[in-house]
Order: structure tokens, then C-alpha cells, then sequence
């Protein structure tokens, strides 16, 4: 069984195919998962393999830790784009995540000024004050949406609970008036003896309507570039990933595309 690859709280540099150099910050745990989705492409594993015994993270040793590692960074002349709040699970749900962000950006100013500060997030805790106002600090907030028809969205993420539904995300993503970017996973395959496919024309013209609502600075297009929980899960060809952004695109919207 696959399972979580993020092994402590902060993790890297790795060399991002969005993000450039990035530092990545795990606010769940490091040896299990704890998120409100579960989907069937998540690189750290399904939800079942559990939360394992480490526990979340306190807010003063992330803080500790994110900021020895930047000033080794610094000291060894390292560059860096981005400071990440990724990892084994969803980073809004920790309970002092709105803390720790100001942390951070406190860090980020002290020892990598032109950095960003990326928050992907999937977007189920943004309607809590305390992580919406969080959100609103970063540079980039990067929030999940991967189909915006309930079938097609429950079966690929597979959300914790029965009221997480397309439009319920899309109106907490609208709620941020445009100051976000959606990150839209395509793919196609089977699991559980279904066929998922959130490429075709009604898929992409859902989502072209969800991101008006949006209205996002950008939209992310990217598909599968590493092992996935389930098996029988197909990366999408160029050709066809750059038909769909050229849609997008033609929609108005500014597309970063990654192949």
C-alpha cells in the first residue's frame, strides 16, 4: 500500500514543476495522513493507512524548524521561491495554522525576502474565519477544485463528508473576490469499478462556469506525474491537456499549464 512520503515536519528544497525551488512545511503527521479529502490520486496514499503516532506538529516547533533549515539555507547561499504548506494531509486543518502562517511570513521576511509564501489547500476549511483570513496573508493561495460536477467530484477526492459538494467549494473559493489560483487535476482510469474521466467537454465546461464565479488570478492545469493509491489511474497526453487549456484560456483565464 502506498503511503505517506512526507517523513518530517519540514521537508526539501525539491525542485517544483509550479512552484520552482520550494521549501515544503508538513503541518500533519509525519509518519500517517489526516485530511478531509481522500483522492484517488494523492501522492501521500488513501486516508486508510491512518494518522500514525507522531501527532500533529505544535506551532513552536514548526516554527523552530522552519526556521533553523532557512537559515542553513541561507548561511550555505541556497536559493528559494517558495515556502509550501503541503505534505500528509490538508494544512487548514491544523489548529493554529492561521498562527503558524504569520510565522512564517515573519520567517520568510527575516531570511528569504522575495519568497512566496503557497498554501495548497483543498479548499473544505475556508469558510472558518481564522483559515480564511490566513489565506488572504499569503502570496499564493492555491486552493483545489478538480471537477465541478458533485458525481464526477465525489468520485476523484472523495471527501470526509456527505456536505462537501462543488458548489459549496466554489462559493467558499469565490468568497476570496479572485485573490487565489484554482489547481485542477486532470485525469482519466478506473476505481472501484467505475470509469472517471473529468476531461471531456461537459467536465471542462462545468469548470469553465465554476471558474467565472471565481474568478481566479490563474488557474493551474496539471495531470499525473507520480504513483498514485490507485493503480489503474492514466496521466493525460499533452495534445489533449493543451486542447483544454486553450478552452480555458479562450474563457478568459490566465493558464499555467504543466505537462
Amino acid at each position: 500500500m502506498q503511503t505517506v512520503i512526507f517523513t518530517s515536519t519540514i521537508f526539501g528544497p525539491i525542485k517544483s514543476r509550479r512552484l520552482g525551488t520550494s521549501l515544503g512545511v508538513n503541518l500533519m503527521p509525519s509518519d500517517g495522513k489526516i485530511c478531509s479529502f481522500n483522492c484517488i490520486y494523492c501522492e501521500a496514499g488513501f486516508n486508510e493507512q491512518g494518522p500514525g503516532t507522531s501527532g500533529i506538529p505544535k506551532r513552536e516547533f514548526v516554527k523552530k524548524k522552519l526556521k533553523a533549515k532557512l537559515q542553513l539555507m541561507r548561511d550555505s547561499g541556497e536559493t528559494l521561491d517558495s515556502i509550501t504548506f503541503s505534505g500528509n494531509g490538508e494544512p487548514t486543518l491544523h489548529p493554529n495554522f492561521h498562527e503558524i502562517v504569520h510565522d512564517t511570513i515573519n520567517l520568510r521576511n527575516q531570511y528569504y525576502p522575495n519568497a512566496k509564501v503557497t498554501v495548497l489547500s483543498n479548499a473544505t476549511m475556508a469558510s472558518r474565519p481564522a483559515v480564511r483570513e490566513a489565506l488572504k496573508l499569503v502570496d499564493n493561495n492555491v486552493l483545489k477544485l478538480d471537477s465541478a460536477i458533485p458525481h464526477t467530484m465525489l468520485a476523484i477526492n472523495r471527501p470526509g463528508s456527505a456536505n462537501v459538494l462543488p458548489d459549496g467549494l466554489i462559493a467558499d473559493i469565490a468568497a476570496f473576490g479572485g485573490k487565489c489560483t484554482v489547481q485542477t487535476m486532470l485525469l482519466r482510469g478506473e476505481f472501484n469499478g467505475e470509469h472517471i474521466n473529468n476531461t471531456t467537454d461537459a467536465e471542462v465546461d462545468a469548470l469553465i462556469e465554476a471558474y467565472k464565479q471565481i474568478r481566479p488570478q490563474e488557474i493551474m492545469l496539471y495531470s499525473i506525474d507520480r504513483k498514485t493509491p490507485a493503480e489503474n489511474l492514466q496521466k493525460i497526453d499533452p495534445d489533449t491537456m493543451k486542447q483544454i487549456a486553450e478552452r480555458i484560456t479562450q474563457a478568459g483565464f490566465n493558464v499555467q499549464l504543466t505537462l
